[in-house]
């Protein structure tokens, strides 16, 4: 059998075309499909790998802002219950700070209470038995009584100091009205005679004396001259012994107020070694 070689070559040349033919017109799509789904594919799965990662992200983030929530709720938590602790201890220390004051002050205002009730208590009767003792002494002045009292004046007259007596003068020799002695009841010659010899002796000069009665003079004389007194009365010596009375209580009564403040003074605290 002959091969025709024109037709081989005519055959290759048409399989050769067909094949240029197919790989321009066939494969060539095809393959250029393939290869833009597989970039497609893997830009895709690229862009899932992101947003993968961009999640990730995220939760992580979102974790992290709750763990940062919770702590901060913990501390804000913790810090309003010491607060809380804090105003509640003041506001109790206020009550108590408040309630020993008020107590403090109601004790004081008891004890000052007691203390002038007992005080009126005290003056009223200093001043009822110096009344009784006074008008026990006028109903018994008598004419024994009047002469010792008249010797107690005399002697009064006599034991004047410089000073006194210095202005005692001065005011008779400046009165142009002789001295006035006064007593509750009056005073017989012997004892006028007595008082006046008792003058011109301590002034060595005659002094013109001019007697007068006064009931309020109780169980006592008085000498007055120009606004000068000289006196000696059972009375003064009340007086006397009612104002030593009350300077002792009252001298009592401060000093039991200094030891009150005294007491209450807190006490200094000692330094812990």
């Amino acid at each position: 059998m002959l091969i025709d070689w024109f037709t081989v070559a005519a055959q290759v040349v048409n399989f050769l075309v067909l094949m240029w033919l197919l790989k321009r017109f066939l494969y060539k799509p095809i393959l250029d499909a393939i290869d833009a789904r597989e970039k497609r594919i893997a830009a895709e799965l690229a862009d899932a790998d992101a947003n993968k990662a961009e999640a990730q992200q995220e939760r992580d983030r979102f974790q992290q802002k709750n763990d940062d929530f919770d702590r901060q709720r913990d501390e804000l938590l913790s810090k309003a219950k010491d607060e809380a602790e804090a105003e509640r201890q003041r506001l109790v220390d206020d009550a108590r700070q408040a309630a020993d004051a008020l107590r403090a002050k109601r004790q004081d205002a008891l004890h000052r209470e007691q203390q002038s009730l007992a005080d009126e208590i005290g003056r009223r009767t200093r001043e009822e038995v110096f009344a009784i003792a006074r008008r026990t002494l006028t109903d018994l002045a008598g004419t024994s009584l009047e002469e010792r009292i008249c010797e107690a004046f005399t002697r009064r007259l006599r034991a004047l100091d410089d000073e006194a007596k210095a202005g005692l003068a001065k005011a008779l020799n400046s009165s142009s009205d002789p001295a006035r002695v006064r007593s509750a009841f009056d005073l017989p010659p012997e004892q006028q005679q007595s008082i006046q010899h008792a003058l011109n002796e301590v002034f060595s000069a005659e002094i013109q004396v001019r007697y007068e009665t006064a009931p309020n003079v109780i169980s006592g004389i008085e000498l007055t001259t120009n606004g000068q007194k000289v006196a000696w009365s059972i009375a003064e010596y009340l007086a006397s012994l009612e104002r030593s009375v009350g300077e002792l209580l009252n001298d009592k009564a401060k000093a039991e107020a200094s030891a009150a403040a005294k007491a209450e003074e807190p006490e200094p605290e000692t330094e812990s070694q």
